[in-house]
């Protein structure tokens, strides 16, 4: 039984109670949102020690960290150490987009769910998966020889394998492709992609969609969440909110639809690169076209000219999409547009994230999400710098900017002010005084 369909009888899973409780929501509430299809609990039994962590705006917003192997870069130590240093950071979710090429196809299965198994062996977070990836680079030759069965065949073994999650580019259609070709940047979805060259090549229809109930039935098997992917998210400003992408949405409402009636936990793949002027407007349109399913959105990039900074680009935008509707956000690092990540940029990237999660759902006055900002404000107010240091989103770099700077010759050791305005220009100090004077 998924959680899904334990949901539409009434019943409230220990899944569920452990959500109800990272939430301070009754486990009541958790089951009617999951019921209606607003809230997903990915977890598959397989994925032993799995945290429970619900998405849907009934929650905090959450947000994901992309690893996985190129086919030139990293392997298996590398991506469990990133995994170690997304999780360290605060990610609650994380996906395996690893990639092999130049080898046989058991070899690089083997690959592969090698490295799939380590994520799933050292993360407590849900892992999710990109399916078509691995079947593309157990293929020899090129890509439009892909065989569906194939396809259905690595879907069903990455479900048994314990993933939880997996994004299938199933709302891309043959006839949304001639959309796509007047843009810019055309498709810059690799799944998308994909999907378009095969039915491009074989003059059909994207088999993930002809063969959605085979699908379901594996997804349902094994609790699978499925995240329907935006393939024809924009990779510009320019192509941003066009009727290929928009086209596109209105079948992932149908496919939202059809994953409740299976009973099927689903969420949404959003965008992209958008101005920041049309994010309100796109999380709003999700939301109606896919029946408050919960939002997954990449970013959204705000502008184009900031290579190396991406992660701050995409911040502005992210916040913006979890104060209008957003309820996972997918961290974008500063390697993105430029290379794979390397730790530190894994970092930097989560910590971006968190901090645009966490400013959304203070925006949008979630219960309980500005406590820790007041406790922070007066930890300031008391030069309580211990405090400060226990509050932040990053602890660390917040206590070794400090120690630095404490490090410096001549500097004031006292703890009643920062270098910022020195003890005499000291504002806080300043009111303090004045209070004690009323």
């Amino acid at each position: 039984m998924t959680q899904l369909q334990a949901a539409r009888q009434g019943i409230v899973t220990e899944a569920m109670r452990a959500v109800a409780a990272e939430e301070r929501l009754t486990p009541e509430a958790v089951r009617d949102a999951v019921a209606s299809g607003r809230a997903v609990i990915p977890l598959n039994p397989a994925h032993k020690g799995v945290k429970p962590t619900g998405v849907g705006r009934l929650f905090s917003t959450k947000i994901n960290a992309n690893l996985g192997r190129s086919p030139t870069r990293s392997g298996k130590g590398d991506e469990i150490v990133k995994l170690q240093v997304a999780l360290d950071a605060g990610a609650q979710f994380v996906m395996d987009l690893s990639v092999g090429t130049g080898k046989g196809a058991d070899e690089i299965r083997a690959e592969l769910r090698d490295i799939r198994q380590g994520m799933l062996d050292h993360s407590p977070a849900p892992l999710g998966t990109v399916p078509i990836y691995e079947t593309i680079s157990r293929l020899d030759g090129d890509i439009p020889v892909m065989d569906p069965a194939y396809l259905l065949q690595v879907i069903r073994e990455q479900a048994e394998q314990g993933v939880d999650f997996m994004t299938l580019h199933a709302g891309l259609l043959r006839r949304h492709l001639p959309l796509s070709d007047g843009r810019k940047m055309g498709i810059v979805s690799r799944g998308g992609a994909i999907m378009a060259e095969w039915m491009r090549s074989h003059d059909a229809e994207n088999p993930l969609y002809t063969h959605w109930d085979e699908v379901m039935d594996i997804l349902a098997e094994h609790d699978v969440t499925v995240s329907l992917g935006d393939g024809l998210r924009p990779g510009c400003l320019a192509d941003a909110s066009d009727e290929a992408q928009f086209a596109e949405l209105s079948v992932l409402g149908e496919l939202v639809r059809r994953c409740r009636e299976r009973g099927v936990q689903a969420m949404v793949e959003g965008p992209g690169h958008i101005p920041f002027d049309q994010i309100q407007m796109n999380m709003e349109r999700e939301q109606e076209l896919c029946d408050g399913a919960p939002f997954y959105v990449l970013g959204p990039v705000v502008t184009d000219i900031a290579p190396a900074y991406d992660h701050i680009v995409s911040a502005i935008g992210a916040t913006a999409a979890a104060t209008y509707g957003a309820s996972l956000l997918c961290y974008v690092t500063p390697a993105e547009h430029l290379g794979l990540p390397d730790a530190n940029e894994v970092h930097q990237g989560c910590v971006a994230y968190l901090i645009a999660a966490h400013a959304g759902d203070v925006a949008r006055g979630l219960p309980g999400a500005r406590d820790r900002d007041d406790r922070m404000a007066q930890a300031r107010y008391d030069f309580d710098w211990n405090a400060q240091f226990d509050l932040a989103i990053d602890p660390c770099a917040a206590r070794e900017r400090w120690l630095r700077t404490r490090a410096e010759k001549g500097a004031d050791a006292n703890d009643d002010h920062c270098s910022m305005c020195g003890k005499a220009f000291c504002a806080v100090r300043t009111t303090k005084r004045m209070r004690q004077g009323l």
